[in-house]
């Protein structure tokens, strides 16, 4: 079955020239031209992927976003002007997997699509078997990669696939340090390429939703310079 991305745009070529692509490559492609007819659309038949420009009238992607991540964690990708870093950074913050600056390569976007949806993949079944390779315990912190499920002193955390598998990486050895490359990898894979500021304001957003559970939080240490690391 086919996988089906919603784009939102306000710019009518974007949209047409990007589905053109997409449909191309076997995507089934759904299009909206603002924010609010985005989320109607949206909340009665959600996507597999949401691919959504910042700057719209109505409803702008921020608020799009804001009120997609009320109900749901689709894996979304913002396009954002050359010179909104600010957008970028808040966007990743609020829950945004990926972001992509205007002008881009239509081939770029198709590899970023791929990538999320690969690891969307690892959320697995929700009911199946719970397999003690995919546990990983570290104290307080439970990670179960069959079923993408994250708990921290027995609470449950709703993390994006990046987010779960940044915990991950981070928690498979303990004290080691991994560079921002190495995250990368982990959360990416080594053909997609995003800067360094997508993996801080990944972290930070993850030690805020640590946070929100346990004021304490402090297992994900930073080493200025050199990279992050999941404390002994």
């Amino acid at each position: 079955m086919a996988h089906t991305v919603a784009l939102v745009d306000d710019d009518r070529n974007i949209l047409t020239s990007v589905s053109i692509a997409l449909e191309a490559e076997g995507f089934e492609v759904r299009t909206y031209t603002d924010g609010a007819e985005a989320l109607r659309g949206l909340t009665q038949r959600l996507p597999d992927l949401a691919v959504l420009d910042i700057k719209m009238p109505r409803m702008d992607g921020m608020e799009l976003l804001r009120n997609l991540r009320q109900t749901s964690q689709i894996p979304v990708i913002f396009l954002t002007s050359k010179d909104d870093e600010m957008d970028e950074v808040m966007g990743l913050r609020m829950g945004a997997d990926d972001y992509i600056k205007k002008p881009f390569s239509q081939r770029l976007l198709v590899e970023r699509i791929r990538a999320l949806l690969r690891r969307e993949a690892l959320r697995g079944d929700g009911a199946a078997v719970a397999d003690p390779g995919q546990i990983i315990t570290r104290g307080p912190l439970l990670l179960d990669g069959a079923r993408h499920a994250c708990f921290w002193n027995d609470q449950p955390l709703d993390l994006t696939v990046t987010e779960f598998l940044l915990v991950k990486a981070l928690a498979q050895r303990p004290g080691h340090v991994k560079n921002r490359d190495q995250l990368m990898d982990a959360a990416y894979g080594e053909h997609v390429y995003v800067d360094d500021r997508t993996i801080d304001s990944h972290i930070k957003r993850l030690r805020k939703k640590f946070k929100a559970i346990d004021a304490d939080f402090s297992q994900i240490e930073t080493l200025y310079g050199v990279g992050y690391r999941y404390k002994e």
